[in-house]
């Protein structure tokens, strides 16, 4: 059955890729902040939504989100800006949606966000990490701290809201090789990287599976068909927030 869907961050390269795959079957609307944009998503088959998540009220937002389904959080500043838009985008932009979420009179959308592995509270290290995993976790944080800072506050400020239901997505480093189709879902670890391909592909499965409610799930590319892998680890219900 055809669904509302809302994403926001809609020019990222990330958001283009799903809005392909969930276009054509759906009615998607696509936020970007800048005019010019408007026809890679019409060509991408969502129609375009003018808001900003630094600039515009949480009203417009609530207003957008009437009457979706689902709305997708696919939105960073992409290192542009310093620390101080980095936290403006990647935290207060999120935390703006989670609000305007809630403000949302009746049936309330859904939200599946997308953050990134890794983000957690560093005085607690995964079970499952092994070394490679532990160097690679403490390089990043180093390289990319602000990033990783405003990230886990937004994480941490969803997991603690109730009026709506979510899901975070947590892919490791983004590559623009074609998808493999082929993932490892949940307890994965950090050394491998993830096609945006095979992230748009779960991101659209995500748009059916309700029941992916609650959970973090960590995505890397892996040998596990994306279906099969995505089923799995929901059926698990182990959440990969470490908080």
């Amino acid at each position: 059955m055809s669904k509302k869907v809302v994403i926001v961050g809609g020019h990222g390269k990330v958001s283009l890729r799903l809005a392909r795959l969930i276009g054509p079957s759906n009615d998607v609307t696509s936020i970007i902040r800048d005019p010019a944009q408007a026809g890679d998503i019409t060509a991408a088959s969502a129609k375009p939504l003018v808001l900003s998540v630094e600039d515009s009220p949480v009203e417009d937002f609530a207003r957008a989100f009437r009457g979706a389904d689902v709305v997708y959080f696919s939105c960073g500043a992409g290192g542009k800006g310093g620390e101080e838009r980095t936290r403006k985008v990647d935290y207060e932009g999120a935390v703006k949606v989670f609000d305007a979420i809630e403000a949302v009179e009746g049936p309330k959308p859904r939200l599946v966000l997308v953050s990134a592995i890794d983000v957690r509270d560093l005085s607690k290290v995964p079970a499952h990490y092994n070394d490679a995993d532990k160097a690679e976790s403490e390089r990043i944080h180093k390289l990319i701290p602000a990033y990783m800072q405003a990230k886990y506050d937004a994480d941490k400020n969803l997991v603690q809201r109730t009026a709506f239901k979510w899901t975070i997505l947590r892919p490791g480093w983004l590559t623009d090789n074609p998808g493999a189709g082929k993932v490892s879902i949940g307890k994965t670890h950090l050394t491998e990287g993830i096609s945006r391909d095979d992230v748009a592909k779960v991101l659209a499965l995500l748009l059916n599976r309700p029941d992916a409610h609650g959970l973090a799930l960590d995505l890397v590319g892996g040998e596990t068909p994306v279906e099969e892998a995505l089923d799995a680890a929901i059926k698990k219900g182990e959440t990969d927030w470490v908080g």
